[in-house]
């Protein structure tokens, strides 16, 4: 079912019917951007975050019980988490779409990968969000993977809502979470609420907008939603004494010394909401699900490649940001994730194909909920559409309606890590090779290949090994072809200049490999070895990799 070729007339019409159907709604196309949330949760792996996936959309009652990353006794393991690796080893290793409605809103979350093995796809996903929540560890702080990442957010203009997590557990001191912001990663820290109880002691938030006293009682294994009190500052007072006092003493301080909420600053990204909770069992969830309706950016203009803002109310546009196969082992298919930047999305319209310039179809378009899906037959800016087998497209293309737009590429990162792979069984070619490209396309790993190696044994590279781990797991289990990796001991990648390749090769612990998508890529054993090579070549001749 890839793009399916209509006579001409056909494509005529239904242009010129999706043409019309936009001019003549703009205003709705705007009222319903407006009602959009577009967001991801990032976090260093273990701080909670497909647990807080898994609990927003239990108080949008988009399921009905919330899971664990480790279902344990009864309870569930997340929806979010769909794929067998991530159930065994309990961390989030692709990216999940869940859309749900919550207050008149509807909520686009995006789960991305935790590990640093994974950066890259939290990189594409992150590409694709209005907003981001930054989960924090209230035992550990801010930790290696969530400071990249918040880096990338920054970079990227993303404005960030800060959680501190597992607030029931022992931690640091709320104080000294602030001062890490502040100090560590330059972020202003706005309390929007403050814990009642020190780490590992909690009974609930203070509440900053209104003074009061917001009470969390657990529910029976903690996958229901939590039950909520609020009382006033005096009758929190006559309950908890100095735990209540000191809470309100805490807060007023952060207050007095300029850590009020302002929108702008946040906005601008200088600055952060801040909530505390405990995701794992429900307590705060909804304080945050409020505070994303309420603060976080509807879907806003986008740029296009030459800096061009492309309005939400302009005909449909929309970029390809994830692929993924192997979600429906029934089908075997593949989707492709596109983030509708603006105007309306009608199933069944046809786009074109920004690159290309050719006619797309979009007949199999599909909601996405973790591995479950439904026909979508219309979406709006800031929602995630899945397309089945649209084989054509790959990671960054830009899809639109009418009015041509090209939306930046999304940069690829420059690989550490390499080995060469092999078919474990001789007579399984087809597989091994349809299995390898479908790899490439997705990001699982980049592809790269040498006339010394041959096309039998592509050398493939990942900016972390567990990249490895998963390329071998699909390989099996989805294309039949079981792989045999053989370690290179190359650590360095730089992009080439053609006059350099002859020299390259002729160097020990170096070789020229090119890219899927024409890159000539020369690897090094390290540092040194690039500095050896480096002076033998014409300067300029290596450039660092990322795009």
């Amino acid at each position: 079912m890839d793009a399916i070729a209509l006579p001409e007339h056909e494509i005529a019409d239904r242009r010129d019917h999706g043409g019309a159907e936009h001019k003549g709604d703009k205003g709705a196309v705007a009222h319903e951007a407006a009602r959009r949330r577009t967001f991801a949760v990032i976090s260093h792996p273990d701080a909670g975050k497909s647990t807080l996936t898994e609990a927003l959309a239990l108080h949008a009652r988009a399921i009905g019980e919330a899971g664990a990353v480790h279902g344990k006794g009864n309870r569930r393991g997340v929806v979010s988490d769909w794929m067998e690796m991530e159930k065994d080893r309990g961390i989030s290793i692709t990216s999940a779409v869940l859309q749900f409605a919550y207050d008149g809103t509807v909520v686009n979350l995006l789960d991305t990968p935790g590990h640093a093995d994974f950066s890259e796809d939290t990189y594409r996903v992150l590409a694709a969000v209005d907003a981001a929540v930054m989960l924090v560890d209230a035992a550990k702080g801010i930790e290696p993977q969530t400071f990249k990442l918040f880096e990338v957010c920054r970079a990227r203009g993303v404005p960030v809502i800060t959680v501190v997590n597992k607030w029931d557990r022992p931690g640091l001191d709320a104080l000294a979470i602030m001062d890490e912001l502040t100090t560590r990663i330059d972020l202003h820290p706005m309390p929007l609420t403050w814990p009642v109880g020190v780490a590992g002691d909690f009974h609930g938030v203070l509440d900053c907008a209104t003074g009061e006293f917001v009470q969390f009682t657990r529910t029976p294994g903690g996958a229901t939603e939590a039950i909520t009190t609020r009382m006033s500052s005096a009758e929190a007072e006559q309950l908890l004494g100095s735990t209540w006092t000191d809470a309100v003493e805490e807060y007023d301080l952060l207050r007095s010394s300029g850590h009020a909420y302002d929108h702008e600053l946040f906005l601008s990204g200088a600055a952060s909401p801040v909530l505390f909770g405990s995701a794992v069992l429900n307590f705060g969830v909804r304080q945050l699900l409020d505070t994303l309706v309420e603060l976080a950016p509807a879907p806003g203009a986008r740029p296009d490649r030459s800096g061009a803002p492309r309005e939400v109310s302009a005909p449909f546009s929309g970029f390809v940001f994830k692929i993924q196969a192997g979600m429906d082992r029934a089908h075997r298919d593949r989707l492709a994730f596109v983030r509708v930047c603006s105007g309306r999305f009608s199933r069944g319209m046809v786009v074109t194909h920004a690159d290309t310039g050719r006619p797309f179809t979009t007949k199999y378009a599909q909601s996405v909920f973790g591995r479950d899906r439904s026909t979508v037959e219309e979406a709006f800016p800031g929602d995630v559409i899945g397309l089945v087998n649209a084989n054509a497209l790959r990671v960054g293309d830009t899809l639109y309606a009418d009015e041509k737009v090209a939306f930046p590429r999304i940069p690829l990162f420059a690989p550490e890590h390499f080995a060469v792979a092999r078919a474990a069984v001789t007579g399984k070619q087809k597989q091994f090779r349809r299995g390898i490209e479908q790899l490439g396309e997705e990001g699982v790993v980049q592809v790269l290949h040498s006339d010394r190696r041959g096309a039998q044994a592509p050398v493939l590279a990942a900016v972390g090994p567990m990249q490895f781990d998963v390329a071998q797991h699909r390989m099996e289990h989805e294309f039949g072809s079981a792989i045999r990796l053989e370690a290179l001991g190359y650590s360095v990648a730089r992009a080439v200049a053609a006059d350099a390749i002859p020299i390259v090769n002729a160097r020990a612990g170096a070789e020229v490999l090119t890219r899927e998508d024409g890159l000539d890529v020369a690897v090094f054993a390290d540092k040194w070895r690039l500095a050896s090579v480096e002076r033998d070549v014409p300067a300029g001749s290596f450039t660092p990799i990322f795009g």
